[in-house]
């Protein structure tokens, strides 16, 4: 099993009718994924609205989420501050996480030889192990694949790459060379199955939220060598990974739509993310229809 969880949702961060952090609902929501297939689940990154969310609010999410649920719970630590990674790094690991996710610093771009340090310099600060986030479309700047080699083999407790760099034939370059126990997960749905086919032992996902089980399998089927069976199952995920985000309704707001729809309470986002496409939710129950978790919840209503 991966470390992390091979299934491993990106999960949004609830808030109520004020907009205030809903720890309650926080806990139900995580306890319901893990039910629903997720093996592992990530905690305020950019999906859970990580830049809208007060370090306070971080950890009490991390803590209370960490307490409430058996599978890893890793932390969205990252910063484009070296700094301010490192004191978000220290108060997730004290809050229990069991893992570090952290970003490639976003808009001031530094120069590999800065990744190098800032990688360095916060997996330095703590004894969990540590996923480094390369999501170049968001931060505007790529961690090269020599640069994330050199991490790999020299700072012993990063161990894992979240790639949504969007070049499976690239990442096939680093995973042929990264060291022994090294691990790629997917964090670009529309890319899980390219990725798992070149060695990714899983994904960090937001499909994920309402198809942990249709995830479950296509791990099992690449477990299986049924390249087949795994391409009928990516093939059914489609129109999820198509309604996650657009220009119109950027992640996560789809995903909160969706799950207000099968009936958990977690809101709207907070601005500049509260702004939602009129039929958001008349799609979002068109999508959720075509799903396992759809089947299951509508014989439920009969």
């Amino acid at each position: 099993m991966a470390r992390f969880g091979s299934v491993a949702t990106a999960m949004v961060t609830p808030f109520d009718t004020e907009g205030k952090l809903d720890l309650k609902v926080a806990v139900d929501l995580a306890k319901w994924l893990v039910d629903h297939g997720n093996d592992g689940l990530v905690i305020s990154g950019t999906t859970g609205e990580s830049p809208t969310i007060t370090q306070a609010e971080q950890i009490a999410l991390i803590g209370a989420v960490a307490e409430a649920v058996e599978v890893p719970v890793v932390a969205g630590t990252g910063s484009n501050d070296t700094r301010t990674a490192i004191l978000n790094t220290h108060k997730a690991t004290e809050a229990g996480a069991a893992g570090i996710l952290v970003v490639t610093p976003y808009y001031n771009r530094p120069s590999q030889a800065g990744l190098l340090s800032h990688f360095k310099a916060v997996a330095g600060e703590t004894d969990l192990p540590v996923m480094l986030y390369d999501i170049p479309g968001r931060t505007g700047r790529k961690i090269e694949t020599d640069t994330l080699l050199e991490l790999a083999f020299d700072v012993d407790n990063i161990v894992a790459l979240k790639d949504a760099a969007g070049d499976p034939g690239e990442t096939a370059v680093f995973i042929s060379q990264a060291p022994d126990g090294f691990e790629v997960y997917s964090g670009d749905d529309g890319l899980t199955l390219p990725l798992l086919a070149i060695g990714a032992v899983g994904c960090v996902g937001v499909a994920t939220h309402w198809t942990g089980a249709e995830h479950q399998a296509l791990m099992a089927a690449i477990d299986k060598g049924d390249l087949g069976e795994a391409r009928r199952i990516n093939a059914s995920l489609l129109p999820s990974f198509a309604f996650e985000t657009s220009l119109d309704a950027p992640n996560p707001i789809p995903t909160k739509a969706m799950l207000r729809v099968i009936g958990i309470p977690v809101g709207y986002g907070r601005p500049p993310m509260d702004v939602e496409p009129d039929g958001l939710e008349t799609m979002a129950r068109a999508v959720l229809a075509g799903t396992q978790l759809g089947a299951e919840l509508a014989t439920a209503d009969n």
